[in-house]
């Protein structure tokens, strides 16, 4: 049996080495979204709705941005630090699940329908403890790897080589923030991951119990309500990315591309305060929420050419 684990959790980790691999190039764009990197000007359209606005590139056409400027290969930086991450993340979070026990825990063999609902509450209770020791355990552990890799990715800004290599990141990272730069935006991720746990496991136990009696529609929720919770916490992963960022000698964590936070709790308030708390979050229909002006029924940027005196 502990064989047949250990090949199950390296057939999962291979598994998510693989779409991690594929799906490298949009992650990576989208990190650069998150952090604020705007690279193509805003172009006018119309919305579903028939009004004017400024569309920016979707995740697709941000892609082959960065491939035009650091080619094909260029399109995967920071992917060895991001396996990494994700290795450890999971070898964590499996063994630390495995270790921790229940004494009141119901046995795993009986299904939940068979369950009282005092013993049902239970079960929801211990998997949801469980599950947020395992992963706030696994986000800690691999948190270094992924601050690597998201000051990999921001050096495409100013087009710096301070990051490049996986010990000489690490160096870097120590002689720029100390041991604190390896847990760079650590705390609203942690918060954001915990929020969500919570958020779905306890709208999933309430839906199951109260409104789906049925056994097949059941087995839907949970993904459901994990995918709701992931969209209501995304302003937490946000910010963490901003925060890896934010003072770390490269030109995407400095002014003019990003002010100088005291803590993230700044970088919140900030990102509040200019509508880019969600930035990211759409990867196909994008609308510049900056300022602009409308001449003849067209949305126009506004920047400092646009006026003389």
């Amino acid at each position: 049996m502990s064989n047949f684990k250990e090949e199950t959790i390296w057939s999962n980790i291979a598994l998510r080495i693989l779409v991690n691999t594929a799906s490298h190039p949009l992650e990576y764009a989208k990190v650069l979204i998150q952090i604020g990197y705007e690279p193509i000007p805003p172009r006018p359209t119309i919305t579903v709705f028939g009004k004017p606005a400024l569309a920016l590139p979707n995740i697709f056409q941000y892609v082959k941005y960065i491939k035009t400027v650091d080619g094909y290969a260029g399109c995967y930086r920071g992917l060895v630090p991001k396996l990494c991450a994700n290795a450890i993340s999971a070898l964590a979070f499996q063994k630390t699940s495995e270790n921790i026990t229940f004494a009141n825990e119901p046995d795993k063999q009986i299904d939940e329908d068979d369950l009282s609902d005092n013993e049902r509450r239970i079960r929801c209770i211990n998997e949801l403890l469980r599950d947020l020791a395992s992963r706030i355990a696994a986000i800690v552990v691999s948190h270094p790897f992924d601050v690597i890799t998201l000051r990999m990715m921001a050096q495409f800004v100013g087009g710096e080589t301070k990051y490049n290599g996986l010990v000489r990141s690490i160096i870097q990272i120590y002689r720029q923030n100390g041991i604190s730069g390896y847990f760079a935006g650590l705390v609203p991720r942690l918060i954001g991951n915990i929020a969500s746990l919570i958020l779905a496991s306890t709208a999933t136990y309430a839906i199951n119990k109260y409104i789906i009696q049925d056994r097949e529609m059941r087995s839907y929720t949970a993904a459901s309500m994990t995918f709701v919770a992931s969209a209501i916490t995304y302003p937490f992963l946000v910010v963490s990315h901003c925060m890896a960022v934010n003072d770390c000698g490269l030109a995407a964590g400095y002014p003019p591309q990003m002010p100088l936070y005291g803590s993230w709790i700044h970088c919140w308030a900030h990102l509040a305060a200019n509508n880019q708390l969600k930035r990211g979050n759409s990867v196909l229909w994008r609308y510049y929420t900056g300022p602009f002006i409308i001449i003849n029924g067209t949305a126009v940027y506004v920047n400092k050419d646009n006026f003389h005196s």
